[in-house]
């Protein structure tokens, strides 16, 4: 028969295992957050800020593929890749290509080596478009959201990595980074990679050796992450969209969920097109990531969401929430980090 003293005894014990546990818990996670400090405080709101500002300034001319302002941009994400020390995969950071109706537009690529001592034979693609609508009839298309948010997220996701593999990380994939031209015409700039990668013309800058489709362990695309006003959940902001095809299996939103949670960064996450079937695989057939799909690669894409603003003249840097997207971008890192 147990005493009072002796069930005090045991109340205590178990809340001292508790305590024992959740400090444990928070230790490991403070470990996990001083890893990754370095890279995480490459990336800020008034950075983002800054960096979107550049690619809808009038300067890029709305980013039309085929136009001045697409050349500025192309130029501006090549000067990115060369200062985060990515590799050019082929003589230059750009790979021409020709749309339907015949404009010529560039693909602006960059590698990241897996791992300083052995080169993995494994490659994971992380891209997103950057050219928009331009100029039309005289109004101005700055595409802030679309897909100038997506291109900085892409971009900071490289500088993210480079710092983590510079301080002693090693990943089992090899990193493509990727700025698609004319998404807007058919997705051009994606098909045009794909091409390369099935007729053998894509080539490792470290090996040597033709990079070939069974070589892509996955491919992740960024485009619209930049909103908060088409949330998941009302009164909820903060939250991100991941849509992925068949051939995804589920420990890629498991991973998601852990490192939303390991990491501190706390998102809505959502994994349909808010919970709708057929949006989910109408909207993930709208971007880059949906040739890679086709060619049963595994896919997936981050977004916010479409909002009245997108391909509208309003679609300006004033309208995005750095604070939200900063998260955006340290989970994105964070998962492909992992998944690597």
């Amino acid at each position: 028969m147990q005493t009072k003293n002796s069930k005090k005894y045991i109340i205590g014990a178990v809340l001292s295992v508790i305590l024992l546990l959740s400090g444990l818990a928070s230790q490991a996670q403070n470990t996990r957050l001083t890893m990754h400090k370095p890279a995480r405080n490459l990336v800020t709101p008034e950075k983002i800020q800054r960096e979107v500002a550049f690619l809808t300034d009038s300067i890029c001319l709305g980013r039309a593929t085929g136009t001045r302002g697409s050349v500025e941009a192309g130029f501006w994400i090549s000067e990115k890749f060369k200062a985060t020390g990515l590799l050019k995969l082929g003589e230059g950071w750009g790979q021409s290509l020709i749309t339907e109706n015949g404009t010529t537009g560039h693909n602006i690529l960059g590698f990241l080596p897996g791992s300083a001592k052995t080169h993995p034979d494994s490659y994971v693609i992380v891209g997103a478009h950057y050219d928009h609508l331009g100029t039309v009839e005289g109004r101005f298309y700055p595409g802030a959201d679309a897909n100038a948010s997506g291109v900085v997220a892409m971009t900071s996701v490289a500088d993210m990595l480079a710092m983590t593999r510079s301080i002693g990380r090693s990943f089992g994939s090899n990193i493509i980074f990727v700025a698609f031209d004319a998404k807007e015409m058919n997705m051009a700039g994606s098909r045009k990679l794909w091409d390369m990668i099935a007729g053998g013309e894509l080539k490792d800058p470290v090996s040597g050796k033709k990079i070939t489709k069974d070589k892509i362990a996955f491919m992740v695309n960024i485009d619209q992450i930049g909103s908060s006003l088409a949330p998941l959940n009302k009164n909820r902001e903060d939250y991100v969209i991941m849509l992925g095809n068949p051939n995804i299996k589920r420990a890629y939103n498991d991973m998601l969920k852990v490192c939303n949670d390991s990491y501190d960064i706390g998102l809505d996450l959502g994994f349909t097109y808010y919970g709708s079937e057929n949006f989910t695989k109408l909207f993930y057939r709208l971007s880059d990531q949906n040739v890679f799909a086709e060619n049963r690669i595994p896919a997936v894409m981050f977004t916010s969401g479409i909002t009245l603003n997108n391909n509208k003249p309003r679609d300006t840097v004033s309208t995005l929430n750095m604070e939200v997207l900063q998260k955006r971008i340290y989970l994105i890192y964070h998962w492909i980090e992992k998944m690597l």
